[in-house]
């Protein structure tokens, strides 16, 4: 068995153990009561961020996220169902309550704090760029990119929009739907760079090794990742703060980042 599986199996019997002795707090229960009641997880991602989550060459979701909603919903005792759609469309599904909560590389931030809830940070991150310019790749602050001739793409709704529209107003922003679509235009020279998080740019150029793509030493900011949940139900997120908490004390955390974010064996899975 790997270190990852003997963790998770020790971490479960202490999960499952939590999920029966949470205390119920004064707040609404409805995502925790549909949960149970329906005996089923539903996690909302874009599918289209690796390394948190992708699709395989197969057309299965794998990635980070994916193994800890797997993890999440065997201690919740329940099925998993992930529900895949555009990132800028999640917060709106969980707030519809047509998921249970958001696992897709999203920042926390004070605008999505006024109508989500998080969890977390499980993670933290950071603003990069991906380019085939070596005079971009060597910028050190927000300065050097921040040109009006300058074409820049990120995810539309993102927490990378928000980085260019207020830290580079001057480059023009270009929206797009998912990074491979991103990737592709910064490879074509129909835009300058990528703007993402440092994972996303450096999962880019081990994929692309031979394309002359290139990205910053270190990251622009500092962006810390959580789980959104619904800002309703306190009873739900403290149960998954609580796994969440009992998952970083068991060290199946860190063997998820080491397995996705340092060892890129995994890369060889992607179409």
């Amino acid at each position: 068995m790997s270190k990852i599986r003997s963790l998770v199996a020790l971490g479960l019997l202490t999960l499952s153990a939590m999920a029966v002795s949470t205390p119920a707090a004064a707040q609404d229960g409805a995502t925790l009561d549909r949960v149970v009641a329906n005996g089923e997880l539903r996690v909302g991602m874009s599918g289209n961020q690796a390394p948190f989550n992708m699709m395989s060459r197969t057309g299965s979701l794998m990635g980070l996220e994916v193994d800890l909603a797997n993890i999440l919903a065997a201690a919740m005792q329940v099925d998993l169902t992930i529900v895949t759609m555009p990132f800028g469309e999640l917060l709106a599904a969980l707030e519809a309550g047509e998921v249970d909560m958001v696992l897709s590389g999203m920042a926390i931030t004070l605008e999505r704090a006024q109508s989500v809830s998080f969890v977390g940070p499980y993670m933290l991150s950071g603003k990069s760029i991906l380019t085939n310019s070596t005079a971009l790749a060597a910028a050190d602050s927000v300065d050097d990119i921040n040109r009006r001739n300058l074409k820049l793409a990120a995810l539309e709704n993102s927490t990378s929009q928000a980085f260019i529209e207020r830290w580079v107003p001057e480059a023009q922003f270009v929206p797009i739907q998912d990074y491979d679509v991103g990737v592709q235009m910064v490879l074509n020279d129909e835009v300058d760079a990528l703007v993402a998080d440092m994972p996303i740019t450096l999962l880019s150029l081990l994929r692309y090794p031979d394309a002359g793509l290139a990205t910053l030493a270190e990251p622009l900011t500092i962006e810390p990742i959580g789980i959104a949940v619904p800002a309703s139900d306190n009873r739900f997120r403290g149960l998954v703060q609580n796994f969440m908490d009992t998952l970083e004390g068991t060290g199946i955390l860190e063997a998820l980042r080491v397995k996705w974010l340092e060892d890129g064996s995994w890369i060889a899975a992607l179409p």
